[in-house]
């Protein structure tokens, strides 16, 4: 056991106009099983590539152990798996390798296969593997959710949590809390470390945060009252002062005085006031201000909306699924289920009206409007008003629902390429609460955004039960949202 010691650390891009991290000081035990958790664009991956000093920086890191980053870069994936892994952890056995990979439930057969050929799950459990057979590495895990389905992120996060020593940065829930038994949260202006799992820190967090609301509504109602008093208290030493003249023979040495006292009573009233917003200020520095969502879905002149028949998505001339019957009719918010590769986004955009081969039958209301959030977010390019035009939403409205998804002001102006991951997603899904449509249609919407901007998403569907059909693999959400199941097997 030993400790990584972070002590005043400083970091801005050099393009940037602001620091990510100032004067940032925390330590973590090595031994610890670590979420990191924070807002899209707080720096979490930043955080990781400073620890394994990709750059430069004001300030100190101390640590004992090495620090290893995944997802690990393969530079010829066309190589065998096995090949791969040896060169990863040339000191491990083979029984070892074999021990890992079934603690992931997979099959020692990948490593005869070329790496290219893996799913993306398979790859993140054998990369896992080989890095935690390092000896004395400290990984640091970012986002590792994202290409596993439900199944597979029980198996990773229950693996995860026979391990220890370990940074995850994960928006998954229930994977954090089956895995982690502290938290490091960068919040608005620092970060801190909390014992306990997920639902620890989040309850810790709802309590904090509803006793800083009421502090500031009770800092605020005597802010109020001080300003009030110094109001009053300063209209009676000027009245005092001004009654030393113009009536009559008076002491106006005694007006004086009286008058100086009332100033400086005022003076000390002024005093208070100004300690009262500086303490209201230091109270609500990680306040979290959380919008409320609002979305307005059209409504469809009959119940039923579409209807599946037999419909299995084909590929190579085989059915790469089995058919499905179901119907989807208004108010129904309906969770296709099933591993990765079953076919499930296949599904989505033949609904979404794209040329997809298919047997059975798609049949759509007439004149049904859908709104699609594709998985894939290669092709976001260009300005955030060219994304308004296209999806054809008023760009002042979508600019403010980014906004209230927690969207820096800062990156309007910048070419969507240069966005993150998460700060992408946020185009697609804010472009589509912004569109008044029948049904919306999402693929994985929630990949790479952020729990506080979930739970937005979450109240919102909730309260405005638009109808819906979408893939998510994050449990919590679908288990808050879905009002049915669509089993997709292969």
């Amino acid at each position: 056991m030993s400790m990584i010691k972070v002590e005043n650390l400083t970091f801005s891009y050099p393009e940037g106009a602001e620091d990510v991290f100032e004067n940032v000081s925390f330590q973590i035990d090595t031994d610890w099983k670590l979420g990191l958790i924070g807002r899209n664009g707080r720096g979490k991956t930043t955080l990781l590539k400073l620890l394994i000093g990709q750059y430069e920086y004001r300030g100190k890191i101390l640590s004992s152990v090495t620090f290893d980053y995944f997802p690990y870069e393969v530079e010829d994936a066309q190589r065998k798996t096995g090949d791969v892994l040896t060169n990863i952890c040339p000191q491990a056995e083979s029984w070892e390798l074999e021990r890992e990979l079934a603690g992931l439930s997979v099959s020692d057969s990948v490593l005869e296969r070329p790496f290219a050929t893996l799913s993306g799950g398979e790859q993140t459990k054998v990369l896992l593997a080989a890095l935690f057979l390092k000896e004395g590495n400290f990984l640091l895990i970012d986002e590792p959710t994202n290409h596993l389905d439900e199944k597979a992120r029980e198996i990773v996060s229950a693996y995860l949590n026979r391990k220890k020593g370990f940074i995850l940065v994960s928006h998954d829930r229930c994977f954090l809390d089956g895995c982690v038994d502290h938290i490091l949260s960068i919040n608005r202006s620092d970060i801190q470390v909390t014992n306990g799992n997920f639902s620890v820190w989040y309850e810790n967090f709802r309590r904090q945060q509803a006793y800083e609301e009421a502090e500031n509504d009770k800092l605020s109602r005597q802010i109020t009252g001080l300003q009030k008093a110094a109001g009053r208290t300063a209209g009676w030493s000027g009245k005092t002062e001004a009654s030393k003249f113009g009536n009559g023979p008076v002491d106006r040495g005694y007006i004086g005085h009286k008058s100086a006292k009332l100033m400086k009573r005022v003076k000390a009233i002024e005093n208070r006031q100004q300690r009262a917003i500086k303490d209201k200020q230091k109270l609500l520095q990680n306040r979290e201000q959380t919008d409320v969502l609002k979305m307005e879905p059209f409504s469809y002149f009959t119940d039923r909306l579409v209807t599946f028949s037999g419909v299995a998505c084909v590929y190579g001339g085989k059915e790469i699924f089995r058919p499905v019957t179901f119907e989807c009719r208004a108010g129904d918010r309906i969770a296709l289920d099933g591993g990765n590769g079953s076919g499930k986004s296949s599904l989505l955009k033949l609904l979404a009206g794209q040329d997809i081969p298919h047997v059975g039958e798609v049949r759509t209301g007439s004149g049904l409007i859908v709104s699609y959030v594709p998985q894939d977010m290669s092709g976001l390019r260009g300005s955030l008003s060219d994304f308004a035009r296209s999806a054809r939403i008023e760009e002042s409205v979508f600019l403010m629902m980014l906004r209230k998804l927690g969207f820096p002001r800062l990156q309007f102006e910048k070419d969507m390429a240069s966005y993150s991951a998460g700060q992408k997603k946020k185009v697609l899904l804010a472009g589509s609460l912004c569109q008044r449509a029948h049904l919306y249609v999402w693929d994985e919407p929630l990949n790479y955004i952020d729990i506080a901007s979930r739970i937005q998403i979450e109240e919102l569907i909730r309260g405005a039960c638009p109808t819906l059909i979408f893939v998510e693999h994050d449990r919590a959400f679908r288990e808050a949202v879905a009002t049915k199941v669509v089993e997709i097997h292969l």
